[in-house]
């Protein structure tokens, strides 16, 4: 590790229990999650496999380290691909249990799961902080 990236580590809303990464308390208003697993349904093989492609990776990264509020939307990200190429990748996300998605009106934004997989497979989530993109 380089000692670069810096983690911030703040009381979760709900349990007062400290993080090693930002959270963000939700407002009241917040819509529900889209369709998720719930936490015990989350398997390692399906979240090693959305965790495989580099920008997947790089999202799930920011959002640990860089997460201004309690999610983002995909614009957020400042990523030069086309809508549906991102629309997927936050879906596999989504899917396998690695984000959580909230409809607000015509956008998604996204957060880390942080508890559920920190409960599901400890150390992971600071594998993927700690990752650093091969230069090609």
């Amino acid at each position: 590790m380089t000692g670069t990236k810096a983690r911030a580590a703040r009381p979760d809303a709900t349990s007062g229990a400290a993080h090693r990464f930002a959270t963000f308390p939700a407002r009241p208003d917040t819509p529900e999650p889209l369709d998720e697993p719930a936490r015990d349904d989350i398997r390692l093989e399906q979240v090693m496999a959305a965790l495989s492609d580099p920008l997947r990776l790089t999202i799930v990264q920011r959002l640990l380290l860089e997460a201004e509020a309690f999610d983002h939307t995909c614009g957020w990200f400042g990523f030069d691909r086309p809508k549906s190429s991102l629309t997927h990748h936050f879906k596999v996300l989504r899917e396998a249990g690695v984000t959580r998605q909230r409809q607000y009106g015509l956008e998604r934004r996204s957060q880390v799961r942080i508890e559920d997989l920190e409960e599901r497979f400890p150390g992971l989530l600071d594998l993927v902080a700690d990752w650093e993109p091969q230069e090609i």
